[in-house]
C-alpha cells in the first residue's frame, strides 16, 4: 500500500483558510493525500464562521484544533506546502527540510475574519474565501492526480 503525500496548508493563525483546505482536501481526495493546517502564530480556536460556512458544504471542522507549524517544521516530511496568506509566505522557509522547491504553491487567499462590517457582510466573505479555495483545491487535486508519481 502506498504511503499518503502529505499537503500543510499554512496561513497566519490556523483559525479559517488553512483549516477549511485541510477539511476539503481530505473531503475531496483524502485516500490520496493526508491533509495537515498550521499557522505561523495560532489562534486560540476555528472561527466561528469558518465552521458555519463549512456546515454549509456538509463538512463538520468544529472538532479541529489549531496548530503551529512548529508542530511540523523539521518534525515531519511534507510532500507539499500550500501558503495561503502574505503573512506566512513571508516568514516561512522558502525551503522545507526534504522538500522540492516546485512542491511549494502559494495562493493568497484574503483573510475573512479580518473585514469590519454587518454579520451577513463578514459571512458573505467567509462563505467567498471557501468557495475559493475548494476550487483551488479541486483544480490543484487535478494536477496532482493527472501526474505519474
Amino acid at each position: 500500500m502506498q504511503k499518503k503525500q502529505r499537503v500543510l496548508f499554512l496561513c497566519s493563525g490556523n483559525s479559517n483558510r488553512s483549516q477549511m483546505a485541510e477539511a476539503f482536501l481530505e473531503n475531496i481526495a483524502g485516500n490520496r493525500f493526508e491533509a495537515l493546517s498550521a499557522g505561523l502564530e495560532t489562534k486560540n480556536s476555528i472561527h466561528p464562521m469558518a465552521i458555519a460556512v463549512m456546515r454549509e458544504k456538509g463538512i463538520d471542522i468544529s472538532s479541529k484544533k489549531t496548530k503551529g507549524v512548529d508542530a511540523f517544521l523539521g518534525k515531519e516530511f511534507i510532500h507539499y506546502l500550500i501558503v495561503l496568506c502574505d503573512v506566512a509566505r513571508e516568514a516561512c522557509p522558502h525551503v522545507w527540510p526534504g522538500m522540492l522547491p516546485e512542491c511549494r504553491f502559494y495562493w493568497p487567499t484574503p483573510d475573512p475574519a479580518g473585514l469590519q462590517g454587518s454579520e451577513e457582510e463578514k459571512l458573505h466573505a467567509f462563505r467567498t474565501v471557501r468557495d475559493e479555495i475548494e476550487k483551488k483545491i479541486e483544480q490543484w487535486v487535478k494536477e496532482q492526480t493527472g501526474k505519474a508519481n
